[in-house]
């Protein structure tokens, strides 16, 4: 069964273009604008990995993060943050927060393919 991933971002073009690298890597996509419906997305749909956005109205990826680490029912979902807010203080936070991983945008595609593989491939 194929994977489900959850894009969440603000930014419509880099929702686009992470749509259709991860569709085509095989894996079910659904999207989310901003950090609230993110959350109700998380919810709702429970998939096994999130690209989420730090920078985003309603909620921030920060308290998204938090909010999913929080509640035991989504405890397996992997999160992979993604921000052009590169320093090592965010780094730091976003890890702190909870989020399995971070990278900065821009960002090599075939990187981020190989390190959603490589997330949604280890041990939970």
């Amino acid at each position: 069964m194929a994977k489900k991933i959850l894009i969440a971002d603000d930014e419509q073009n880099i929702v686009i273009s992470l749509e259709f690298l991860m569709k085509r890597e095989g894996f079910v996509v659904c999207i989310a604008h901003d950090g609230q419906e993110a959350l109700d997305k998380a919810r709702a749909e429970v998939p096994d990995l999130i690209l989420l956005d730090v920078m985003m109205p309603r909620k921030n990826g920060y308290e998204v993060c938090q909010e999913i680490r929080a509640e035991a029912a989504l405890q397996g979902m992997r999160i992979l943050m993604l921000t052009a807010k590169g320093r090592e203080t965010e780094v730091t936070k976003g890890l702190a927060m909870g989020a399995d991983a971070y990278m900065t945008k821009p960002f090599s595609t075939k990187e981020l393919v190989t390190k959603v593989k490589a997330l949604l491939d280890a041990p939970a």
